[in-house]
């Protein structure tokens, strides 16, 4: 397994305005829950997969499935009936259960002085750069892409959304499995993960289930000017207020320290491409697992991230791909 390093790096400032809401978030894989399992423990076969996914086939196991980078001790050499970069797994095709799946995108480990907090993104883009097809993700997803999906929910601590998402998409809140509840717990975690909506307006539906029945009390994120009535709404509903902003907006880099200090480290953001746009400009961003999705579809669809370009391109190394049926699922890590 490889594991990220945490290394301190200079976080930029910026802040995530009121009109980033008016952005589109098609693409943002945000509207879909998954139990999958963590890596904590073994995960039981047969649970953890997407229940949106019709298509899916072989609960409990990936087939196929191949680790193109790092090269481990298990690749396969030339002339052994494998091809260069593949895994050795027993039986044909390699099977990767769900607790191998939940190892191979483990968090950093934490240090002598403590966890620090790391972000992570999870997107979905085709080979011509689209996040979306018709204003929607699945269709250029896969039933692996969304076991990735429900994995890397069930490792986090915390999923960060923009507010248009929640809006457009229904948010709903992240759901707990009994089969791993103890892993969880386990590893000093909730249930579930907490949502964090990022919000400068606080212009949400509060009749929502995200803030009327969450495991999670649901927190929000957003600037001290916020309307004291809108405040008072979103207590009122059961969400956390939490403020991370001087003015209207919300500070990434504060946000980020904000829910480290309500002991969230583990962060995931699912979009959409505006606010991810926004966490990239202001450098808080740690880890990017991109899944590149073999279509082409032409078109306008909106990119991964969107907004007003970083003045220096940053540039991340892989840390790992997996392969399965053309999908490539890759992670990158701040350099």
């Amino acid at each position: 397994m490889y594991v990220l390093k945490r290394t301190e790096s200079n976080r930029g400032g910026g802040t995530i305005s009121a009109t980033s809401r008016s952005a589109g978030t098609r693409g943002s894989r945000a509207h879909r829950d998954s139990g999958a399992g963590s890596v904590t423990g073994p995960v039981p076969e047969g649970a953890g997969e997407e229940d949106t996914v019709h298509h899916a086939t072989g609960r409990g196991t990936l087939h196929g499935m191949r680790r193109l980078f790092p090269v481990t001790d298990e690749t396969a050499a030339p002339d052994s009936g494998g091809m260069p970069g593949e895994d050795v797994r027993e039986g044909a095709g390699g099977e990767w259960s769900l607790a191998e799946l939940a190892a191979a995108y483990a968090y950093p480990e934490v240090g002598p002085g403590g966890p620090l907090p790391w972000l992570r993104a999870n997107m979905v883009s085709t080979l011509d750069g689209a996040a979306q097809h018709d204003g929607r993700s699945q269709p250029i997803s896969s039933a692996t892409d969304m076991r990735i999906f429900g994995t890397l929910r069930a490792l986090a601590d915390v999923v960060v959304v923009g507010a248009q998402t929640v809006r457009q998409e229904g948010y709903r809140p992240a759901r707990a499995r009994a089969e791993f509840a103890g892993m969880r717990e386990a590893a000093g975690q909730s249930p579930a993960p907490a949502i964090a909506v990022v919000s400068a307006s606080l212009d949400l539906d509060f009749s929502l289930p995200l803030f009327t029945s969450p495991l999670v009390p649901t927190l929000i994120l957003t600037g001290a000017s916020a309307a004291p009535d809108r405040v008072a709404a979103a207590g009122k509903a059961g969400a956390r207020v939490v403020t991370a902003g001087d003015g209207i907006g919300v500070d990434p880099a504060r946000a980020v320290q904000a829910l480290a200090g309500l002991g969230y480290t583990r962060l995931l953001t699912e979009g959409g491409p505006r606010l991810l746009g926004q966490l990239v400009a202001a450098g808080v961003l740690d880890e990017l697992c991109l899944t590149v999705s073999p279509m082409l579809t032409a078109g306008d669809a909106q990119r991964i991230a969107g907004g007003p370009a970083v003045a220096v391109p940053q540039r991340f190394r892989l840390v790992s791909m997996l392969e399965e049926d053309g999908f490539l699922f890759t992670r990158y890590g701040r350099s």
